[in-house]
C-alpha cells in the first residue's frame, strides 16, 4: 500500500532525476515533484516525465511534500537544510515532525549530513534518515538518469539510535520500490567502507589522469593507452562537483584510506628498487588471490544480478558492501559471471597424460595448520579453487601473512597458536562446507568473537553436526534455524576436552574436534562407526603435533571396529613443507570417463591414495574397471601413485558398505559408472550424501531419470539399473539420452553429467555449473585436452 502522497526530490541531476523516475514509474506515492536551483534542469526533468510537477522555490515544494530526498552535493547539504528550516510550520515540535515530513538524502558521506543537520537544528532530528545508494556513472545530468539505476543495488541507510521507525519505514519503502536492496550500517562505519571502496578509487584515477596529462608525452601516453589504463580510469569522467565535496565531506575517512594505501604503494615501489622477486610476487598472487575470492562473492550474488539491465557492473568489497557503476557492457560482462551452463556434446574417447588439480581437503588443512605454526610452511601443488582460497582469504583477515598462491606455491608465515587477530568482519567461506566445520573448532578456541558465512549454498548445510558436540566441549556458537550458518560464535570459551562417539564417520566432524582439542584441556577423543578420512591426522603429525589412533571394538558387543583418535591440548605446531597430491575426487571423472568410453586410455599423475580416500579406486575394480598403479610413493606422509586407466566393461555391483565412508564424494560419478555397467548396482550407507552441496542422492536420481536410466533413489543411497553391454557384446553404444540437467550449484553433479555425455545420444545440457570452479577451476579446459566435448556458456543479466 503507498504510504507517501508527495515526493519532493531537491537536486535533479543523475541520483536524484533516477530516483524521482524510480519512485514515479513504480507508483509508490501519487506525485513526484522536483527541485533545482538549475530552472533549466526542472524543465528537462520535466519534460522527460521524471517528475510531475516542477518547483518554482524550495519553499513551495516543502510545503506540499511529505518526504523530501536531498539529492545535492554533500557541501550543499547545510545550506539546502538551513532553507527548509525556514519552511518547517512555526512551534512544530521535532519529535512530531516524521507525522508531516520526512527528510533523507542521498550522499556518500553521512558525517557531514549528520554535522550540517546539528549545526542548522541543534540536534540530528528523528525524522531525518541518512541514505545513501551505491550506484553511479561517470555520466552526470537529469538527462542521464533512468529508473532502473538502484535495480538489485545496496542503498544503505545510517539511522541513529532515536531516528523514528515510521520515517525509517516510509523510506526504506521509496527504496524498495526502486528495486533496491536496502541495508543499515552505523554512519562512520559507512564512511570508512565507502572511502575505501568508492571514494578512494576514484581520486586515484583523478590523480592518474591529472598526472599523465601534465606529462609531455601525453599524446602518445593516451593515444597507446590499453583497456586496463581505459578501465581504470574511466570513473575520472565523473562530476567533479561532486567528487569535489566528497574529498572535503568525508576526509578524515578519505585521508586514512589514502594513508594506507600510500604505505602499500611504497612497500611495492621498494620491492621494485630492491629487485625482490619474493616480495613482488608475494604482492601480485595475494591480490590475485583476493580479486578471485571477490569474483565468487560476487557470482554469490547472483540472484540479484538476474534483474540488472545490461548497462550495470556489481562491484563487490570484501565488507559485505556493494558498489553498482554504469560502464561498458564489454567490461561488465567480463565482470558478472552470474551462471555457467555445460553443454555436454555426445561420444568421443579420452586419452592422454595430466595431472589434476591438487587435493582440496588437504589443501584447506594446509593453509589452517600452517597459519597455526612457529616458522615459515611451503605448500606446494595448493589448489587454485575457490574453497581453498575462500579458506586462505580468512586466515589473511586475521593477520596471517600468506603469499600465493603462484603455480600452485603458497608460503605461509606462521603466526603460532594464539597469534590469530580478531577479522574485521564476518569471515566469509564461499561453498566451502569443510572450512566452515574444520574452522568452527579453531574458531572455538580463539579469544575473539567471530562469525562464519557462506554462499546460499553453504547457508543452506546443517551445521549441528559440528556445533553440537563443540558445545559439550564449553564452545558457545549461535546459528541459523536448523543449525545452518552464519555460525555466531563467542571468543574466550575455555574449551574441556571430551570423548565423543560419531553417529556416522566424517572426517569434517573428527577434524574439527582434533582442531578444537589442540586447545582444550585434556584429552579430546573421537570415536568413529567406520574408516574416516586421516588427512588431519597426518598433517598434524607432519607439523610435530602428535595425535594417538586406535581401532576398537564398538560398546554394543556387536564386533563391529570403531576407530578412535586422540588429542592432547597445550602443543604446538611447527612449520614444515607440504606437497599437496593431486586430489583422487577429482581424478575419479577420469577414471570413470576413460573407463566408459570405448577406445579410453589416460594416465593420471601423482594421484592422492590415501587409504581413507582411494574407495572409488576399489569400487571400480570391483565392477571389472581397468585401473593399474605405477609409481607409488609416499610423499609428505600422503601415499601418491600414477594411475592408468583404460576403457573396460563395466558389472553392476552391491557396493560394500566398509568402502562407502572412503568414496563419499565420488559417488556421483560412480552413478555415472553404474548406469553405463551390465546389471544392477546397489549402494546402502550413504545417508551422508543427503546433505552435500546439494541432495546428491535425490540430484542424481531425478538426473539419471531424465537421461532414460532406471534410477531408484533409497533413503541411504541408490539402486541403478545399469544399461551396459557384457564383454562380448557390442560396447561403446549409447546409454544415456540427450536432455538438460539441474546440477543445484553441486560441482561434483555438473561434473558427473558432463562424463556421462561420452555415453549419451544427444547433447546434455547442464545448469547452475559456476561452483565447479570451487574444487576443480579448469575441468572443462582439461577435459576438452582430453577428448571430451564441453561448451562452457556464461549467462549474463539480460
Amino acid at each position: 500500500m503507498r504510504t507517501v502522497d508527495t515526493l519532493l526530490v531537491v537536486g535533479l541531476g543523475l541520483i536524484g532525476g533516477s530516483f524521482a523516475a524510480a519512485v514515479k514509474s513504480a507508483g509508490a506515492c501519487r506525485q513526484v515533484y522536483g527541485y533545482d536551483q538549475n530552472k533549466t534542469s526542472v524543465e528537462e526533468a520535466a519534460a522527460l516525465g521524471i517528475i510531475d510537477y516542477g518547483c518554482a522555490s524550495l519553499a513551495d515544494g516543502a510545503a506540499a511534500a511529505d518526504v523530501i530526498m536531498l539529492a545535492v552535493p554533500m557541501l550543499a547539504m547545510k545550506p539546502v537544510l538551513e532553507q527548509l528550516s525556514l519552511c518547517l510550520p512555526e512551534g512544530v515540535l521535532a519529535e512530531k515532525m516524521f507525522a508531516e515530513k520526512v527528510i533523507t538524502d542521498a550522499g556518500s558521506s553521512k558525517k557531514a549530513l549528520l554535522d550540517a543537520a546539528l549545526d542548522v537544528f541543534g540536534e540530528v532530528p528523528p525524522w531525518l534518515v541518512p541514505g545513501h545508494p551505491i550506484a553511479g556513472s561517470e555520466k552526470s545530468g537529469v538527462g542521464a538518469a533512468k529508473a532502473t539505476l538502484f535495480q538489485a543495488h545496496d542503498v544503505i541507510l545510517t539511522p541513529l539510535a532515536h531516528t523514528d521507525s515510521l520515517a525509517l519505514d516510509k523510506v526504506k519503502m521509496l527504496w524498495e520500490a526502486c528495486g533496491a536492496v536496502v541495508t543499515t550500517m552505523d554512519p562512520c562505519h559507512h564512511d570508512e567502507v565507502l572511502a575505501k571502496t568508492s571514494h578512494l578509487p576514484h581520486f586515484l584515477a583523478y590523480s592518474l589522469v591529472d598526472t599523465l596529462a601534465g606529462n609531455p608525452d601525453n599524446q602518445n601516453i593516451f593515444r597507446f593507452a590499453a583497456g586496463g589504463f581505459r578501465d581504470f580510469t574511466r570513473i575520472a569522467g565523473s562530476d567533479p562537483i561532486m567528487w569535489h565535496d566528497v574529498a572535503l565531506g568525508n576526509h578524515q575517512a578519505v585521508l586514512a584510506a589514502l594513508d594506507e594505501f600510500t604505505e602499500g604503494l611504497q612497500v611495492l615501489r621498494e620491492a621494485i628498487v630492491q629487485q625482490n622477486s619474493q616480495s613482488l610476487l608475494g604482492i601480485f598472487s595475494r591480490a590475485q588471490s583476493a580479486r578471485q575470492h571477490f569474483s565468487s562473492l560476487l557470482q554469490s550474488r547472483q540472484q540479484r544480478a538476474k534483474t540488472l539491465p545490461d548497462s550495470v557492473i556489481v562491484c563487490n568489497d570484501f565488507s559485505g558492501s556493494v558498489l553498482i557503476e554504469d560502464t561498458d557492457k564489454e567490461v561488465m560482462d567480463s565482470m558478472k559471471e552470474s551462471t555457467q551452463t555445460f553443454i555436454a556434446r555426445p561420444g568421443g574417447s579420452i586419452s592422454g597424460e595430466f595431472r589434476v588439480p591438487g587435493d582440496k581437503s588437504i589443501s584447506h588443512r594446509a593453509i589452517m595448520l600452517g597459519a597455526l605454526a612457529e616458522g615459515e610452511t611451503v605448500v606446494a601443488g595448493f589448489l587454485e579453487g575457490e574453497d581453498a582460497l575462500a579458506t586462505l582469504k580468512a586466515f589473511r583477515d586475521m593477520g596471517v601473512q600468506i603469499d600465493g598462491p603462484y603455480l600452485g606455491k603458497v608460503t605461509i608465515q606462521g603466526v603460532g597458536m594464539h597469534g590469530l587477530r580478531q577479522p574485521q568482519g564476518p569471515l566469509y567461506l564461499g561453498n566451502a562446507g569443510t572450512a566452515m566445520r574444520l574452522m568452527a573448532g579453531l574458531m572455538a578456541a580463539q579469544s575473539f568473537d567471530v562469525t562464519l558465512t557462506g554462499d546460499h549454498s553453504l547457508s543452506a548445510r546443517p551445521m549441528n553436526r559440528v556445533v553440537d558436540p563443540l558445545g559439550k566441549m564449553g564452545a558457545t556458537i549461535e546459528t541459523s534455524e536448523g543449525g545452518r550458518p552464519p555460525l555466531k560464535i563467542k571468543g574466550g570459551a575455555r574449551l574441556q576436552g571430551i570423548e565423543y562417539h560419531l553417529p556416522m564417520a566424517s572426517a569434517q566432524v573428527q577434524s574439527c574436534l582434533l582442531l578444537a582439542g589442540m586447545y582444550a584441556e585434556g584429552e579430546t577423543v573421537t570415536v568413529a562407526p567406520g574408516i574416516v578420512r586421516d588427512h588431519t591426522n597426518r598433517m598434524l603429525d607432519g607439523f610435530g603435533y602428535p595425535v594417538t589412533c586406535a581401532v576398537t571394538c564398538a560398546e554394543s558387543g556387536s564386533g563391529e571396529h570403531g576407530y578412535r583418535v586422540a588429542i592432547e591440548g597445550g602443543g604446538k605446531l611447527t612449520a614444515t613443507r607440504i606437497d599437496v597430491p593431486a586430489d583422487v575426487s577429482s581424478a575419479a571423472f577420469f577414471m570413470v570417463a576413460a573407463s566408459i568410453a570405448e577406445g579410453s586410455e589416460v594416465r593420471l599423475c601423482h594421484v592422492g591414495m590415501n587409504p581413507t580416500r582411494s574407495g572409488v579406486v576399489e569400487i571400480l575394480q570391483l565392477m571389472g574397471a581397468d585401473i593399474t598403479l605405477e609409481n607409488e610413493a609416499v610423499v609428505g606422509g600422503e601415499p601418491v601413485a600414477d594411475l592408468i586407466v583404460r576403457s573396460a566393461p563395466l558389472k553392476g555391483i552391491d557396493i560394500p558398505e566398509r568402502l562407502v565412508p572412503i568414496a563419499i564424494d565420488e559417488f556421483p560419478v560412480l552413478f555415472v559408472a553404474a548406469a553405463c555397467a551390465q546389471g544392477r548396482t546397489l549402494l546402502t550407507g550413504a545417508g551422508e550424501l543427503r546433505v552435500k552441496e546439494s541432495d546428491r542422492i535425490q540430484a542424481m536420481a531425478d538426473g539419471l531419470t531424465a537421461l532414460g536410466i532406471d534410477a531408484q533413489p533409497l533413503a541411504d543411497g541408490m539402486m541403478i539399473n545399469g544399461s551396459g553391454h557384457a564383454a562380448s557384446e557390442k560396447k561403446g553404444q549409447p546409454v544415456f539420452n540427450g536432455g538438460t540437467i539441474d546440477s543445484h550449484g553441486d560441482h561434483r553433479i555438473a561434473m558427473s553429467f558432463a562424463v556421462a555425455a561420452l555415453r549419451a545420444k544427444d547433447d546434455i545440457r547442464i545448469l547452475d555449473c559456476a561452483n565447479v570452479a570451487t574444487s576443480f577451476p579448469d575441468f572443462a579446459g582439461l577435459a576438452n585436452r582430453a577428448g571430451m566435448r564441453i561448451v562452457v556458456k556464461v549467462s549474463t543479466s539480460e
